[in-house]
């Protein structure tokens, strides 16, 4: 590969991880800027157990286009004539399927599914990101807006 199609293969490289950067949160401690300044509505309970979980990573078409094109550059320095375009197209396809994967694999997140007993005696279970600790007994606040809830302490 020539110096020319090491830099764009930089570049590429540098806007998908900028582009990963600002994946959204499913942090507990995280909101959006739509649910700021709306009311809330509090309950408490208590910490029935805690499991660790993973929140599988984004599936967006950037991680997909971004292996494509890298796949497609890299294809393209095969051969001459049609078998460098045959081998940019094969380059392309099977990047795209690997830049995917890439991506949901880079945005995973570690998470806790924790199961809290409402002071009404009911049971929840909320799944977010492990940002905040949480162990069986902890007296916690479940915060609801807009459909999405949740745990605080």
């Amino acid at each position: 590969m020539n110096h020319q199609h090491l830099l764009k293969t930089a570049f590429i490289l540098m806007i998908a991880g900028l582009l990963n950067a600002c994946a959204s949160s499913n942090s507990g401690d995280v909101y959006s800027r739509d649910e700021a300044r709306k009311i809330q509505t509090i309950r408490k309970g208590v910490v029935e157990s805690v499991r660790t979980v993973k929140l599988e990573g984004t599936k967006t078409p950037i991680g997909t286009a971004t292996g494509a094109v890298i796949g497609g550059v890299a294809g393209s320095s095969v051969g001459d004539g049609k078998g460098s375009a045959i081998a940019a197209v094969i380059g392309a396809v099977a990047g795209g399927l690997a830049g995917s994967a890439i991506e949901e694999i880079a945005t995973r997140k570690d998470a806790l599914e924790i199961t809290v007993k409402l002071d009404n005696g009911s049971l929840v279970a909320i799944v977010q990101e492990a940002t905040e600790k949480f162990s069986p007994g902890d007296n916690v606040r479940l915060i609801e807006n807009g459909g999405v809830t949740r745990v605080s302490h």
